[in-house]
């Protein structure tokens, strides 16, 4: 079975649905615009569906398998590729930060990368560290603050 996500104008997903694997493959097959197209023909859009996108639930390919509420990104720069085309469900946390390689998470810039490591101490304290992107705008080396 193949699944299709119906998106609004700010590509969130409003619902998913099922639609047979030979319909899809009598329509270009996966992935492909006729078969989106085709999805329009036979299910009408909510109100606010504006579009339908084919998502994975094995997670093969588009990210994550769609769920209400998760944002499609297409053409965006990712870390290492020119543009990305997922489902990724957090929405960007901060400027600076990129979409992965075929993970759709967010990272932080490669410099300075990921957090620091808590120490057994920081960690029996309760303590973790975030990042600032006003400190990160000034000195990247100051990006993430123990908190």
């Amino acid at each position: 079975m193949a699944h299709f996500a119906e998106l609004n104008s700010s590509n969130e997903v409003l619902r998913v649905i099922v639609v047979s694997n030979d319909d899809v493959n009598a329509n270009g097959g996966d992935q492909h615009d006729d078969a989106e197209t085709f999805v329009t023909t036979i299910v009408p859009h909510s109100t606010g569906g504006v579009a339908w996108k084919q998502c994975s639930y094995n997670h093969n390919f588009r990210g994550h398998y769609a769920g209400i509420g998760m944002t499609y990104i297409t053409n965006l720069t990712t870390l290492g590729v020119a543009s990305t085309d997922v489902f990724i469900g957090e929405t960007k946390p901060y400027a600076s930060w990129s979409i992965g390689i075929n993970t759709a998470r967010w990272y932080p810039p490669d410099n300075p990368g990921a957090a620091p490591e808590l120490t057994d101490a920081e960690m029996a304290a309760g303590k973790k560290y975030v990042w600032n992107e006003t400190n990160y705008n000034s000195n990247p080396s100051t990006a993430w603050v123990l908190t």
